[in-house]
């Protein structure tokens, strides 16, 4: 026998291995902005502890939601979501005098409205904000069974606007800090050096074929036939822990079906992985727990994990986002320690209900090329 055919082949790992850990990698400013994360998620841990504020999940995954690569673009995410909640919740409000006892004026409200969203974002140049506006509208319109009275949800709602405001104010004051150099700096705000930017051509307000082009009503169409199937699976069967399907509908849905399943895939790696964490933190870890020193230390060290993946590219980032909301949901379910694991299996189940429906409706309704 031929030495060389009897020498063993070297062992190569597989190729998903390699692009992880290429994912993975350090790169110029993840440091910091890992760093910056975690430091703005432990003190929204401690501010909403010390002043009872509802809602810390939300509060806490805002920091992610917001966090961009530097702080020209953090400041003006914040600003907008900032603005299309505080729209969204107001118009909710004004809404909710005419709907909350009538939910056969509820649903086609909230179907329109978030179907205007969605078409908004496709034709706008400040489609993100319109789409903000209406799925805040539609998310806080989607919870009116699990209200007791009028009086209740009012106060829900005016603290769901402070709990997603001042986190996000917060993670733009710290995004404008310094860090030292060994963390790996700053994001410049200008990566070509002292090189001008070339200037981009400057969109129109509103796009040419707005209404010309049928994609654009198909795609509004197709999102809002999903998130409001899933909403009539969950509500019918009374089980409102499964909602993120509504949530994961409206989230992971892009222009085409690769798309949407790519980022979907993510949600649901993220998810696992996050509720995985948290999984292990009830079993081992928080039974032990009794000051809020322990529960910071625990939500810092996930954060810093979550955070790492979230700064780095558009490839794996959103599956940082996941992981964190995940943990949260699981940790972060009252102002204290929590043993529930219900958190962990109806966020999974909800996520697998939404990207299925999600799939069958863009696979089956109007699908567009990959080209497109």
């Amino acid at each position: 026998m031929d030495a060389a055919a009897a020498t063993p082949l070297p062992a190569s790992r597989p190729a998903w291995i390699e692009w992880l850990r290429s994912e993975l990698a350090p790169t110029p400013g993840r440091g910091a902005e890992t760093v910056r994360m975690v430091a703005t998620v432990v003190l929204v841990v401690i501010i909403s502890n010390a002043l009872q504020v509802p809602e810390l999940i939300i509060s806490a995954y805002m920091v992610f939601l917001v966090s961009k690569e530097n702080k020209v673009v953090t400041t003006l995410i914040g600003v907008m979501v900032i603005l299309g909640v505080t729209i969204g919740i107001g118009v909710s409000l004004v809404a909710y005098r005419y709907t909350f006892d009538y939910p056969e004026l509820r649903v086609p409200v909230m179907t329109a409205i978030l179907f205007a969203g969605f078409y908004a974002s496709r034709i706008l140049a400040i489609g993100p904000l319109c789409l903000g506006i209406g799925f805040i509208f539609a998310a806080t319109q989607s919870i009116a069974e699990l209200m007791p009275n009028a009086e209740y949800l009012v106060r829900w709602l005016l603290w769901l606007w402070v709990a997603v405001c001042y986190p996000i104010a917060l993670t733009v004051v710290v995004h404008r800090l310094h860090f030292p150099a060994f963390l790996g700096g700053s994001q410049p705000d200008n990566p070509a050096g002292n090189a001008p930017a070339q200037p981009k051509p400057k969109k129109p307000f509103l796009k040419p074929d707005a209404f010309t082009n049928p994609a654009h009503v198909h795609f509004a169409l197709k999102v809002s036939l999903a998130a409001m199937t899933c909403y009539f699976i969950y509500t019918g069967l009374d089980w409102p822990g499964i909602h993120t399907a509504f949530i994961t509908c409206c989230f992971i849905s892009l222009e085409s079906l690769g798309a949407t399943l790519h980022k979907g895939g993510l949600r649901l790696a993220g998810c696992l992985v996050g509720g995985l964490l948290g999984f292990l933190s009830i079993m081992y870890l928080i039974p032990w727990m009794e000051s809020i020193t322990s529960l910071v230390l625990l939500v810092a060290a996930v954060s810093s994990i979550a955070a790492w993946v979230a700064a780095g590219s558009p490839r794996i980032a959103y599956a940082g986002l996941q992981i964190a909301l995940a943990f949260f949901m699981c940790i972060l379910q009252k102002l204290e320690p929590d043993t529930d694991f219900d958190g962990i299996r109806d966020r999974l189940v909800g996520i697998i209900l939404g990207i299925a429906v999600t799939t069958l409706v863009y696979r089956y309704v109007w699908p567009e090329p990959e080209a497109q």
